[in-house]
Order: C-alpha cells, then sequence, then structure tokens
C-alpha cells in the first residue's frame, strides 16, 4: 500500500518548500533555549532567562498575525523578507546587550522587537491549504507538517544548548539567526507555489480572523498551552543543572519533542470520519493527563520517561487543531495558521 506521505509530495514544488520551511522553521525551538543558556552562561539568573523568553513569546503571539495579515494581502515575500530582516536585527541586538552587560531592561526591548519574526510553518501550511484545498490528502499534510514541527524541536534544543554551553554563550542563537534568514530567503524564491494574495478590498467582510468563534477557541487553548511549553523549557534546564548537567537538558526536551513525532506519524497514517471536536477535546485531554507525570519527576531517567509520555499526546491536538484553523478562514490562510501555531520559543 503507497504510504499518504509519499502522495502529497506528488504535487510538484512540495519538496522544494518543504525543505526550505524546515530549515525556515528550526529557529522555533532554538532561540527560546539557546536564549535561556545564552543568559545562564554569561551569569543572569532563570528568573531574567525565563522572563526574556517569554516576551518573545508574548511579543509573537501579539505581532506574529499581524506579520501573516499583512502576508495574507500582499504575499509572501513582500512581507517576510523584511520582517526577517528586523527580527533577525533584534536578536542581534540581544544577543550584544547580553555579552556587553547592558541594563536588563535593553534585552527586554530587543525581545519584544524580535516577536515579528514570521511563523514560517504558517507559511508552508498556506501552501498546502492552496495546492490540496478540499481533498483527503490536505489531512496527511498537516500530519506531516506536525511531524515537521517535532523533527526540529529533536534537533533544535540539544543543538542550540550544545553550541551555547559548549562553544559560547551567543552561539545557539547566532545559530538560529543563521536558519531563519536562509529558510525564508529560500521559502519566499520558490514563488509558484506561493498562495495568491487576497486585498483587503476583496474581503472587507473579514476584518479580523479573530471573529471565528471556532478561532477563538483555538487561541484560547493555544495559549494554555504555550504556558505549558515554555514553563517546561525553563524547568527542565534548570532540574537538568540541579542534578549536575545543564547540556542534558537540551536532550531530554529532544526526547519530549521525539514522543510527539512518533505520535504525529501515526496519527497521520490514520483516516478519520466525522467532525473533528470531538477528536480536538480527545487531544486536550489526553495532554493534560499525560503532563501529570512531570510534577512527580525527582530523577534525571523518571524526567525522561515523564517527557516522552506527555510527548505522545502533543501532537494530536496541534494536528487537529491545525487542520481547524487553516479552513477557518479561507481567504486568511497565513493569519489563521498564525494564530494556530505560536510555540515560540
Amino acid at each position: 500500500m503507497p504510504s499518504p506521505y509519499r502522495a502529497i509530495f506528488a504535487t510538484p514544488g512540495t519538496k522544494g518548500f518543504t525543505a526550505a520551511g524546515l530549515i525556515g522553521r528550526m529557529p522555533l525551538s532554538m532561540v527560546g533555549i539557546g536564549v535561556l543558556t545564552m543568559i545562564t552562561e554569561l551569569g543572569g539568573s532563570y528568573a531574567l532567562a525565563g522572563g526574556i523568553t517569554a516576551t518573545i513569546a508574548l511579543s509573537a503571539a501579539a505581532v506574529g498575525p499581524q506579520v501573516s495579515r499583512l502576508v495574507d494581502q500582499h504575499g509572501q515575500r513582500r512581507v517576510l523578507r523584511p520582517a526577517t530582516l528586523v527580527a533577525a536585527a533584534s536578536v542581534t541586538g540581544l544577543l550584544v546587550a547580553a555579552a556587553r552587560g547592558w541594563p536588563s531592561w535593553t534585552l527586554f526591548v530587543f525581545a519584544v522587537v524580535a516577536g515579528c519574526v514570521p511563523s514560517v510553518g504558517s507559511m508552508v501550511r498556506a501552501r498546502w491549504t492552496a495546492l490540496l484545498r478540499d481533498t483527503p490528502q490536505l489531512h496527511t499534510a498537516y500530519s506531516f507538517e506536525s511531524i515537521v514541527d517535532e523533527l526540529c524541536f529533536i534537533v533544535g534544543p540539544p543543538l542550540a544548548a550544545t553550541l551555547s554551553a559548549g562553544w559560547f554563550p551567543e552561539a545557539g542563537p547566532v545559530v538560529a539567526v543563521v536558519f531563519l534568514v536562509t529558510g525564508v530567503w529560500w521559502l519566499t524564491a520558490l514563488t509558484a507555489t506561493e498562495p495568491k494574495p487576497h486585498p483587503r478590498h476583496e474581503h472587507s467582510d473579514l476584518s479580523s480572523a479573530l471573529r471565528s468563534p471556532g478561532l477563538q477557541v483555538l487561541v484560547a487553548t493555544f495559549v494554555a498551552t504555550g504556558a505549558i511549553f515554555g514553563s517546561v523549557d525553563v524547568a527542565t534546564l534548570a532540574f537538568a543543572e540541579e542534578h549536575g548537567s545543564k547540556s542534558l537538558g537540551g536532550v531530554f526536551l529532544a526526547v519530549w519533542a521525539f514522543g510527539s513525532c512518533l505520535a504525529g506519524i501515526v496519527f497521520g497514517l490514520l483516516h478519520f470520519k466525522g467532525k473533528a471536536e470531538p477528536r480536538w477535546i480527545v487531544g486536550i485531554s489526553a495532554m493534560a493527563v499525560r503532563m501529570i507525570p512531570l510534577l512527580l519527576a525527582g530523577t534525571l531517567p523518571f524526567l525522561a520517561v515523564a517527557l516522552f509520555v506527555s510527548g505522545l499526546a502533543i501532537a494530536l491536538m496541534p494536528t487537529i487543531q491545525r487542520g481547524s484553523a487553516c479552513c477557518t478562514s479561507r481567504a486568511r490562510p497565513n493569519l489563521a495558521g498564525s494564530w494556530a501555531s505560536v510555540r515560540w520559543p
């Protein structure tokens, strides 16, 4: 039986934008861990490091959808490149400020501006939506996107932590910025699969994707899941350092993503009938229950097992939500997808 994943790549251009998207979204998993490791390696506290990464995440949640709104109106190439340059410059400023010991408030200023980083995953999903809309293959494409996200979280955290802890403190974020610029430039050069822009005057009745009740529920849910992701990142690194090996924190986060990746692969091979809402509720409930063992971790081996178990439920919920969100606003695929994928850092 042919693999459904192989079938989605029969469409011309899909391999190119998938590869570019993989590189461009690596910072999603690297910047947060890289900044956390950098700040603590430079003598800062976990409270300061966590505050900075939280500021980046909150800024991305607020600014990212606005960037995606502009993309829907003007196209990916015209918007993503300048937004990427601004984000890269702000992260660079953050690194310089941290390395030179500038006042803490300057770090937060740069962190706020860094929130304009494009949601590369949403741009890739928008291309899948344009190519496979109203086909069964779209479910497989969304599942594949979940797998790619988790692959980034398998490779990114240990890479960023190792670079910053073993090379020089700023190494992890620097490499993340290189990935971002390279991936976005490559993706935006592939104009053949770029979704057609939708100028505002063509859809005056869709002034805000957030007017959709369904998307409002997704946003509220992802605010909660984003808090979980951010707190687990910080807590895992701190727990590993407390037990004598900070570099293992990135490895444990990779184990967490590996569990989610396995679940995403299986989920993409399945074909469901009926509405997505029941599966969405099951996914949320499963993730909540599987987070409980993390609260009981007292040793590094137990933490690794608990992270793997909790990761098995993570890929299911976002995959369902991404499919729902990208269809919530058919005229604004990047904007809807952006709200459904806020996972920075």
